[in-house]
C-alpha cells in the first residue's frame, strides 16, 4: 500500500491543504494519506492547543476515505522534529512519501538533520505555477540524496492559515478559505477572535 504523510500545525487547516492532499493522492496514487498534526513545532510559535488543531484537521479532512489522522506528534514528548516523525513513519509503513510545500522545501536545509529525513522517507514537494525553480534546485544540489525528492505542481490558491486568522479577527467571512465544517468549528469554539502574531 502506498502511503503519504502530510504534517502541519493546521492552525487552522484551509482549502490549500486539501488541494495539496487531493493532488498528491491522485498524482502518486496514494492508497493512504496520514495527516500528522504537529504537537510542539520547534521552528515556530503556535498558540492554539494541539487538541483543538486536531479537531480542526478532523473536520477539514472528513469524507476523504484515503485520509487518516495521526496523534503521533501530539502524544510524543518534546519538540516535533520531522526527522523523528520520518523514522516513525518508515518503521510503521516502510516506503513513505512525505508531502511538503515548495516554501518549506526552500528552507529544508535549515531543518534538523535533513539528510536523515531523506534516509527514512521520500519527499513530495508541491510547487505552484510561477514558483522560482532556482530556489528548489539550490536545495537539491546540496542534498546527499536528491533522487529522494519529487516535485509536483498544484493549483496556486494563495491561502495561508495567517489569512484565515486575520479575517476571523476582523469579523470577516472565511467561507472561501476553509471547508464549511472548519468554519463552523472555528465559530463554535470562538477561535482567532484576537489575531495571533505568528505565521
Amino acid at each position: 500500500m502506498t502511503t503519504g504523510l502530510l504534517g502541519g500545525a493546521f492552525d487552522p487547516p484551509h482549502d490549500a491543504h486539501l488541494v495539496l492532499a487531493d493532488e498528491a493522492i491522485r498524482r502518486f496514487r496514494l492508497e493512504r494519506l496520514v495527516v500528522v498534526v504537529t504537537g510542539d513545532p520547534p521552528h515556530k510559535r503556535v498558540d492554539t492547543n494541539a487538541e483543538t488543531r486536531y479537531r480542526l484537521a478532523e473536520a477539514a479532512f472528513a469524507g476523504r476515505p484515503q485520509v487518516e489522522l495521526s496523534r503521533y506528534e501530539i502524544d510524543a514528548e518534546g519538540p516535533s522534529y520531522t526527522e523523528r516523525t520520518a523514522r516513525w513513519a518508515h518503521a510503521t509503513w516502510g516506503d513513505v512519501l512525505f508531502l511538503i510545500g515548495a516554501d518549506e522545501f526552500a528552507s529544508f536545509l535549515s531543518w534538523h538533520d535533513p539528510d536523515a529525513v531523506l534516509a527514512e522517507v521520500r519527499l513530495g514537494v508541491a510547487t505552484r505555477p510561477g514558483y522560482p525553480r532556482e530556489r528548489l534546485d539550490d536545495v537539491l544540489a546540496r542534498l546527499a540524496r536528491p533522487d529522494r525528492v519529487e516535485l509536483f505542481e498544484i493549483e496556486a490558491l494563495g491561502i495561508s492559515s495567517t489569512d484565515v486568522r486575520v479575517r476571523v479577527a476582523r469579523g470577516e467571512s472565511i467561507d472561501d478559505l476553509v471547508p464549511e465544517r472548519v468554519a463552523g468549528l472555528i465559530d463554535e469554539l470562538g477561535l482567532y477572535r484576537e489575531v495571533a502574531g505568528h505565521v
